[in-house]
Parts: C-alpha cells; sequence; structure tokens
C-alpha cells in the first residue's frame, strides 16, 4: 500500500516497492482507492500488468488504463509504472513467513526492523538467552519489547540441520542413489543412538489436486488462485500460487525432519482472497506410520474438522525414513506440544459430544463390575461356580508377572483376530454422527458469529464451558487409547507394547518385586539431582498420547476417491 496523496487527482507517489514471486507467467494486480476518513475507502479503478512482456533486468516505464467491471466503459484514468523483472537473490526475500538466523557471534545483538506504510523504521529489541533452551524442540516464548509497548511472541527452535527445504520436483533428495544411501545411512540401526532427537526423514511431493471447489462466487477459473500449505507439527511450510485453474498443478517437494514419528502430517488447500483472508478448500490429515513409500496417491479433501468430504482430490507421494529404536524411545518422551493452532470455542454439540464418550467408557467399567456383582450374586450358579473355582485357582497360583503376560496375551487375541480375518474394530458410526452434527452447527455458528454485541460477562462463561469441555475430551480420550492399543488401531505402538510388555514379563518373573520397587524409587528421588531442568513425565502417559482416539481414528481415515474424478475415466468419457 502506498501512502495517501490529499486534493489531487494527478497523485505522484516515486515509490518503491519489491515483491517475490514464483512465476513469471503471474499478473501483477493494482487498485486505485479514494480515502475517505472514517469510512470505507471507494474503489476508482484497477488493472493487470503481464510480467510475460517484460525484459528481464530492464527498466521498463509502462502505462496501464484503470477499469472498473461494473462500469467497463467508463475512463477511469491511468496509472504510470517504472517496472524491473530482476532475478530473485538467495538471501532475500520481501514476504517474511518465518525467520533464520545463522552463523551469529554471540555478542551480537540482531534485531528486525520494519516499516509500516509511510512510517519511518520502527527499532524494537527484545534478547532472548538461547543457552537456557533445549535443542531440537520448539520453544513459544513472550517477550515484552524494550523502549516500547507490547511483546512479541516468538517460535524458536535451536537444531543443527536443515529442518525443512523447499524444491521442484526435478530436485529429489531421495531419487539421488548418493543422498539416499547417505540419508538411510544416517538412520540406519548402526546409529540408533546419535542425536536422539532427529528421528527420521520425511519427502512429501506436492503434485497436483483436482475437482477443486470455486469459493469464489462467480465460480470463473479467471478468479481462482490456489495455493497449499504443508504442516508437520510446527513446522509449515507452503507452496507457490497457482492461477486460473480449478484443477492447479505445483509440482514440489517438502522435506522435514521427523522428530516423533507419531506425527501427523497436514495438507491443506486454500484459495487465495486478494480483498479477504484465504478461503479453506480442503484439508487431509496423514499420521505418518500410514504412509506407503514412494506410493503417489489421491486424497480426497475433509472439511476443517476432517469428519466428512469436502469437494476435490489432492495428489500426494511420500517417503518416510526412520529409526524404529529412536521412535520407540522417543514414545516414552512427552510429545510436542504444538502451538500454531486454532483457538477452541464453545460448541453445545461438541460438549454433548465428549459427555458421550466419556460415558460410553465408564459405561463399560460399570456393566464390568454388575457382570462381576452378578457372580457374587450366584443370578446364573454354573457362571457363579466356574468364576469361583478361577477364582481360586488364580489367587492360588498367582504371580505378578502374570499381569504384563495376561495383557500380552490380549494384544495377541486381537492380532490373531486381524490376521484371520475376524477384525473386531469397527467404525464408530454414532462418533461419524455427532462429528457430523458438530460440522453443522460449527456452520451456523460462522454466520451468526457476524453479529456483535456479546456482553462481556459471557466470556467468562465460555471460558468455564471451554475448559469443561476440553477436560471431557482428555477423560473420553484416555479410555479410548487405552482400547485402541489392544485393538491393534496402529501397529506400531502395539508391537511397541509387546516388546515393552515381554520385557516387563521377564524382568518380574526373575528379579523380585522389592528389588524392582527400590530401584524406581531411587530413580524417582534422584532423577532432580542428576537433572535439574527435566521434565517430569509418565512414560505410561506419554505412550497413549501416541495412541489415536476414536475421533482421531474418524479423522485420519482415508476417504474412497470419486470413481468421476478418475482421470482415466474421464478420458474415456471425453475421447476428443
Amino acid at each position: 500500500r502506498s501512502k495517501t496523496i490529499h486534493k489531487n487527482l494527478n497523485p505522484v507517489w516515486e515509490e518503491k516497492a519489491c515483491i517475490l514471486i514464483d512465476n513469471p507467467r503471474e499478473r501483477l494486480y493494482i487498485k486505485v482507492f479514494d480515502y475517505d476518513f472514517g469510512l470505507q475507502d471507494d474503489f476508482i479503478g484497477s488493472a493487470f500488468l503481464n510480467l510475460e512482456s517484460l525484459e528481464l533486468n530492464r527498466y521498463a516505464d509502462v502505462t496501464l488504463s484503470l477499469k472498473d467491471p461494473r462500469y467497463p466503459d467508463h475512463d477511469l484514468g491511468n496509472i504510470l509504472l517504472s517496472v524491473l523483472l530482476a532475478p530473485r537473490e538467495q538471501q532475500r526475500s520481501w514476504k517474511i513467513k518465518s525467520m533464520q538466523g545463522r552463523s551469529m557471534k554471540r555478542c551480537s545483538f540482531p534485531c528486525l526492523s520494519i516499516r509500516l506504510g509511510s512510517k519511518k523504521y520502527l527499532f524494537m529489541i527484545c534478547q532472548v538467552d538461547l543457552s537456557t533452551l533445549s535443542k531440537e524442540q520448539t520453544h513459544k516464548l513472550e517477550m515484552p519489547l524494550e523502549e516500547g509497548e507490547g511483546c512479541l511472541v516468538l517460535l524458536v527452535t535451536l537444531t543443527a540441520s536443515a529442518a525443512v527445504t523447499i524444491s521442484d520436483l526435478s530436485v529429489s533428495s531421495l531419487e539421488d542413489p548418493k543422498e539416499r544411501e547417505e540419508i538411510l545411512k544416517r538412520y540406519s540401526p548402526m546409529r540408533m543412538f546419535h542425536n536422539m532427537k532427529d528421528v527420521g526423514f520425511l519427502q512429501v511431493k506436492v503434485i497436483r489436486a483436482e475437482a477443486l471447489m470455486a469459493a469464489d462466487v462467480t465460480g470463473k477459473d479467471s478468479f481462482m488462485t490456489h495455493f497449499c500449505v504443508v504442516e508437520l507439527n510446527n513446522d509449515r511450510l507452503l507452496t507457490h500460487t497457482v492461477y486460473k485453474n480449478l484443477n492447479p498443478e505445483w509440482n514440489k517437494i517438502f522435506t522435514f525432519n521427523v522428530k516423533d514419528i507419531h506425527s501427523v502430517l497436514e495438507v491443506t488447500v486454500y484459495d487465495e482472497d486478494r480483498d479477504r483472508s484465504a478461503d479453506f478448500l480442503g484439508k487431509v490429515a496423514i499420521p505418518l506410520l500410514s504412509i506407503q513409500n514412494g506410493e503417489q496417491k489421491a486424497y480426497v479433501l475433509k472439511n476443517k474438522q476432517l469428519t466428512g468430504p469436502t469437494k476435490g482430490v489432492i495428489y500426494l507421494e511420500i517417503d518416510v525414513i526412520f529409526n524404529a529404536v529412536k521412535a520407540s524411545l522417543r514414545t516414552l518422551m512427552p510429545k510436542e506440544q504444538k502451538y500454531i493452532e486454532e483457538e477452541n470455542r464453545l460448541s453445545k454439540q461438541l460438549l454433548l459430544r465428549n459427555f458421550i464418550r466419556m460415558k460410553r467408557c465408564v459405561m463399560v467399567l460399570i456393566n464390568a463390575a454388575y457382570y462381576i456383582n452378578s457372580c457374587f450374586d450366584w443370578d446364573s450358579p454354573p457362571r457363579s461356580l466356574a468364576a469361583f473355582l478361577l477364582f481360586l485357582f488364580v489367587v492360588w497360583n498367582f504371580e505378578l508377572y502374570m499381569i504384563p503376560l495376561a495383557l500380552l496375551l490380549l494384544l495377541a487375541w486381537n492380532y490373531f483376530l486381524i490376521v484371520s480375518g475376524k477384525d473386531n474394530r469397527q467404525h464408530d458410526t454414532v462418533v461419524e454422527d455427532m462429528l457430523e452434527d458438530e460440522e453443522e452447527e460449527d456452520d451456523r455458528d460462522d454466520k451468526d458469529s457476524e453479529k456483535k454485541g456479546f456482553m462481556d460477562k459471557l466470556y467468562a462463561i465460555q471460558e468455564v464451558c471451554v475448559s469443561v469441555q476440553n477436560i471431557l475430551d482428555e477423560v473420553a480420550s484416555f479410555g479410548e487409547r487405552i482400547k485402541n492399543t489392544f485393538n491393534w488401531t496402529v501397529p506400531f505402538l502395539s508391537w511397541l507394547a509387546i516388546v515393552a510388555l515381554c520385557v516387563l514379563t521377564v524382568i518380574l518373573y526373575f528379579i523380585p518385586l522389592r528389588y524392582i520397587v527400590l530401584v524406581w524409587g531411587i530413580n524417582k528421588f534422584t532423577k532432580k539431582i542428576r537433572s535439574p531442568y527435566a521434565i517430569d513425565n509418565n512414560e505410561l502417559l506419554d505412550f497413549l498420547s501416541r495412541v489415536p482416539s476414536d475421533v482421531q481414528v474418524v479423522q485420519y481415515h482415508e476417504l474412497k476417491q470419486d470413481p468421476s474424478h478418475s482421470p482415466s475415466k474421464r478420458k474415456k468419457n471425453n475421447p476428443g
């Protein structure tokens, strides 16, 4: 945006602006407004500049006629530009999405200078002591600004490697034999104890999307501007924008360092709007453990809540390479908090859904208690007699190692049912129906949110209700995660549970319990002495946090592609 020229029908700005472009075939869009104090600015006209008509590294004086689609025959004036099209410098970026500091001296005080419109440069400094931050972990910092009001919110990660990169399809790390061998060597079993926080390597090829929804009310291709955002935990990258196409092709490669193999890759497609925030078109969430390496797949786009399909599919090819030992050890550590996410809001349907989920988990325990009580009451004499004899046998012969052994047998039994085709798992239609109802309510809330005038005291009530809502979600998710561990919802975690239970069974079998409890107590009492900055955690809860709940299972469930979206099907229907 330029500065405002007052009381002049022939304004002269003499301003310079640098714009970073990814595609020289893009058109530069210019709009001119009449500034109104206190009111909405009046639109005068707009013009497009075709960048393909410019010569590289040579200034060109261009005169563009302003047009208004509502008055195509009116003469709205001209705008004169001096334009230079030059190749992008490697270390120069005018559209800032993230900032990185490299090779900085300890005594230096780096600062960021920002120019806001016609204002002078503003220098505000905040100091961060990097020595207090742990490595290979994202920290959310709220730093007060010196000699100024307010604070700066930072996401800081100390890493020894290039965590994320973007490149074209022609530059693929895994297709180069030498680079692929180097990556495989980096995550080989022989290097299981080298850099424990570097668990794996992820490469995502974002190829194209098809049959996307027209977010613009006109539905014309000329207004379609699509781009794609790829997220892994707190790492977020985006593609360039493709114009005038409901079937955009990006052909970009994104690479990430995997810190937790249980992370979920999120790919979101947006329609860029010049006047408002980008319009959401669709999204997919892909757990890293469900990825089939080197296979190009068409993923059906879902809505914001990931509960149902929306229009369009996106073609991705994903490869993930990781060290299983590092991934297993990382499973027993606290899960990385995701800072870039939307705030929770009050929802009656969500509150009801979480209550029903918690009730279902509690009812399982209540029904089990009723069943045991019925044996005590001898409602069925044969069953009660069998239970009584079993109780005597178990109590007489009980050893502590039988507890993990019983859980091990339960895992083995469910695995046998899955292998034999007698899978007792089924997608919960009740949860899916509740999620669909929640989506409809969110659509209504979006329309109602435009009406302002809520009383301040309602915010306090909303905060309390959101807290209750989140507690219900945590309790319900905890019960569902325990169930899904034994249901082989995530085979990697179930196999890890088998290994852990086998080790625990052997330890409890050969080592007396008093020595195990003694070692555990000494470890707990001396943990803070040995590691003053260690984070208190529970390995079992950290393990369960990686198991998806029933809602997440539905969200991560891959939808079947509509046959009408198949390229081969369209070729048959359109032979010409």
